[in-house]
């Protein structure tokens, strides 16, 4: 029960900051409001402002929510109850970006809050890919990889941080050697690593050998650098992975959902309060990182339209914009089912 409340409260706080950016700026903006929400399907509670008119609600299922404008959806706009000049399609292209941005804005900005956050109260762990420890008998320390080697690139693949040897080694393939170039003593040395494979709990897994932990450090200007640091690295991740998507290094299958997320909810809040800052920090990045890419349905769908209006000197068609994101969201709504479905799999 305790992690089902620590979910909610997470995926609230994401989808809250997330959702409250699009708010924000279409009051600034005059843009009408018909309802802020967060989560979907059926109301729990909801009640008006007090001019009456936008309705704020929360709902029974904790996953998502949405801010209603108006002008963004003609279907169910209320042509007679909003003027023309407070509609969404009304205001310019460079208003109507920062509407459709700013809800990953917000994310990215509670994401390196919370990671100045941590590194102020627990410190600022140096990102350097170093290798402080070695798994003995195991392929790294085999194929002549030393604590203290400088990862300089993987495969090709420049390094800059231990974040970055994560990510490379998830996406590379592994059932072929994979060739660290690493600094020692000055010098530049390419080290052939196979990678030990091995089945555990009928899952293939690939062992390479490597624990790279940085040294702590504290102080005002540390714990920046920690933050805008962590931060470049955990985008790197997400368009690596994206990559790793699209060229095939990474399947649809190793992707996570929600019942992925709960366990992971679980395991962090064992760990302890940094932990879960860093969880809501990495939920808060990968969140505003997929909205921002510009397929429809997503933020970034909507930006790509108006970067081609603003290219043509003409919107598209609204009909057609909405049929696109329409088509969009369905389709982005059977690839989370497909997900969730596997996250269930997964567990037995």
């Amino acid at each position: 029960m305790l992690n089902l409340i620590y979910f909610i409260i997470i995926l609230g706080i994401i989808v809250l900051v997330h959702e409250f950016g699009h708010f924000i700026f279409a009051k600034l903006f005059g843009i009408y409001v018909y309802e802020f929400a967060i989560g979907m399907g059926p109301k729990l509670f909801h009640w008006k402002s007090k001019k009456g008119e936008t309705e704020y609600s929360i709902r029974a299922i904790p996953i998502g929510g949405f801010c209603a404008l108006a002008g963004e959806d003609l279907d169910s706009d209320d042509q007679e109850k909003v003027p023309e000049d407070r509609r969404l399609q009304s205001k310019p292209v460079w208003q109507r970006f920062l509407v459709m941005f700013f809800g990953a804005g917000n994310n990215f900005i509670l994401a390196f809050l919370l990671l100045l956050i941590i590194a102020f109260g627990w410190g600022a762990v140096s990102s350097k890919p170093i290798v402080s420890e070695l798994v003995s008998g195991n392929p790294a320390e085999e194929a002549g990889i030393e604590v203290g080697d400088y990862i300089l690139e993987i495969n090709g693949h420049k390094v800059k941080t231990s974040d970055d040897v994560s990510i490379y080694l998830q996406v590379e393939d592994k059932s072929k050697p994979i060739t660290f170039t690493v600094e020692r003593d000055g010098r530049e040395l390419d080290i052939d690593v196979t990678p030990l494979k091995e089945e555990v709990d009928g899952s293939t897994i690939y062992r390479v050998g490597i624990i790279s932990e940085g040294e702590v450090e504290r102080g005002f200007v540390a714990s920046i650098q920690y933050a805008f640091t962590k931060m470049g690295s955990l985008f790197r991740q997400m368009v690596i992975t994206l990559k790793g998507l699209f060229t095939g290094g990474l399947s649809v299958n190793q992707l996570s959902g929600p019942v992925a997320i709960y366990s992971i909810v679980g395991t962090q809040a064992s760990a302890g309060f940094e932990n879960i800052l860093y969880l809501i920090a990495l939920l808060s990045i990968n969140v505003g990182f997929i909205n921002l890419i510009p397929l429809p349905a997503f933020d970034g769908g909507r930006i790509l339209f108006l970067i081609i209006e603003k290219i043509k000197g003409s919107p598209v068609k609204p009909e057609t914009e909405n049929k696109i994101h329409t088509i969009g969201f369905i389709l982005l709504l059977a690839l989370m089912i497909y997900i969730t479905f596997n996250d269930i799999l997964k567990l037995f």
